[in-house]
């Protein structure tokens, strides 16, 4: 029974490292995609506002 248990636990720590390998792969590529996109994502043109008027109203000084 104790042999089971020590393959288990083997089996477990391998995937658990595989796992925790494939995210640092992951997390490393997608930083690098995003610096080569120049964060584009984040830009807003502005024509997307000249759709609507852009209504200010005067709040009294307190």
């Amino acid at each position: 029974m104790k042999k089971i248990l020590k393959v288990v636990g083997v089996v477990l720590a391998i995937s658990a490292a595989a796992a925790a390998v494939y995210l640092v792969v992951k997390k490393i590529t997608d930083k690098k995609k995003a610096s080569e996109q120049g964060d584009l994502e984040s830009f807003v043109t502005c024509s997307c506002l000249d759709d609507e008027p852009i209504l200010v109203e005067d709040q009294p000084a307190v």
